[in-house]
């Protein structure tokens, strides 16, 4: 097993940026507890409206903070935060649906604190997971396309030895290193480049342990990372 990285690359960029992990081992859901979570989701996407106080979506205090990070790397035109993603279904009245169980947790997470979140299947890494600005050409899959859509030069993304796991953050999603309803073992990651967010970061890594344990019986572990300490071994 490797270790998650955080390249110099990315704190040149965001200096007081921290990353948030929740390494997530050996789960299972409960199966009887599985309309609980249904509601937990509903119950989140209620309380993602707490974060769409003005009229014009785009000037969401949220959609700005990730938009403006998302200018100072290379991306694919339309490129947008995960979280302005969820947030744009709320404001939609089209309310974010169950997918897994894993899932739907980190969702929930999400849509509570206004924050990114990402997860990949951790067994299927090969060698170190890295958040670096890349050169470009990683190969990357997204999820449910047969056509290799390598990153950019100058794009921020998760990459291993094998091509890119995730792009833009996490806009887009990889299929290799995606989390199915095999995964056993999952890696977490939030992403928070507000500093004065820093007690909502804390407050969704506690949400996110507290539900992988009640729902997932996980053994979990989470860290947050800063230029300071940017690396954390996935053992």
């Amino acid at each position: 097993m490797g270790a998650f990285i955080v390249d110099s690359s990315y704190w040149e960029l965001f200096p007081d940026s921290k990353i948030g992990v929740l390494l997530i081992k050996d789960y299972q859901m409960k199966e009887e507890l599985a309309g609980e979570l249904e509601d937990l989701l509903e119950l989140s996407n209620q309380k993602a409206k707490n974060h769409l106080q003005e009229e014009q979506f785009s000037q969401n205090d949220v959609v700005q903070t990730y938009r403006k990070a998302f200018q100072k790397f290379k991306t694919k035109k339309g490129a947008r935060s995960s979280i302005e993603a969820l947030l744009k279904r709320v404001d939609s009245g089209k309310p974010v649906s169950t997918i897994n169980p894993l899932v739907d947790i980190y969702n929930s997470a999400s849509l509570r604190y206004a924050l990114p979140v990402g997860a990949e299947d951790i067994d299927t890494f090969q060698g170190d997971l890295k958040l670096t600005i890349t050169d470009g050409g990683d190969e990357f899959y997204l999820i449910g396309d047969d056509e290799n859509k390598p990153t950019l030069a100058g794009e921020l993304a998760y990459i291993d030895d094998a091509g890119a796991v995730c792009r833009c953050f996490n806009w887009r999603d990889g299929e290799r290193t995606m989390i199915t309803d095999n995964t056993k073992n999952a890696f977490l990651v939030i992403e928070l480049v507000d500093s004065t967010k820093e007690d909502s970061l804390r407050e969704a890594l506690n949400f996110l342990e507290e539900k992988a344990n009640y729902f997932l019986s996980a053994k979990t572990h989470q860290v947050i990372l800063d230029k300071d300490s940017t690396q954390l071994d996935l053992d």
